[in-house]
């Protein structure tokens, strides 16, 4: 059975942070913290895009190299790693999403 982070709930988790405020970018939808993106969705390909500092992003990756990746350019080596939204359980989404919100959040700060 596959579980699916749908649009729908993605959403309504990113919007239900503090200050968080959803605006186009580019062909995608970006979820941002004065103005600061820290998530993008991809709807042609089903996958979000966060910003997770250097440890999240390892501890990520290294236990779902197939559902959690970096980027494949410098903005991988940044922290901005690709979720697949068809093979990620909602619940791990969600730790990894608001992990994304706190790094950019404590920068704005």
């Amino acid at each position: 059975m596959i579980i699916m982070v749908s649009i729908e709930e993605f959403r309504k988790l990113a919007m239900s942070f503090p200050d968080a405020a959803e605006e186009p970018h580019f062909e995608k939808t970006s979820f941002r913290i004065k103005k600061k993106i820290f998530a993008t969705f991809d709807e042609k390909n089903n996958q979000a895009v966060l910003k997770l500092n250097e440890i999240d992003q390892s501890v990520f990756c290294s236990s779902s190299e197939k559902i959690f990746y970096p980027v494949p350019n410098k903005w991988g080596q940044q922290g901005w790693t690709i979720v697949e939204l068809s093979r990620v359980r909602p619940e791990m989404f969600e730790d990894a999403l608001i992990r994304s919100y706190e790094n950019v959040a404590a920068k704005k700060k």
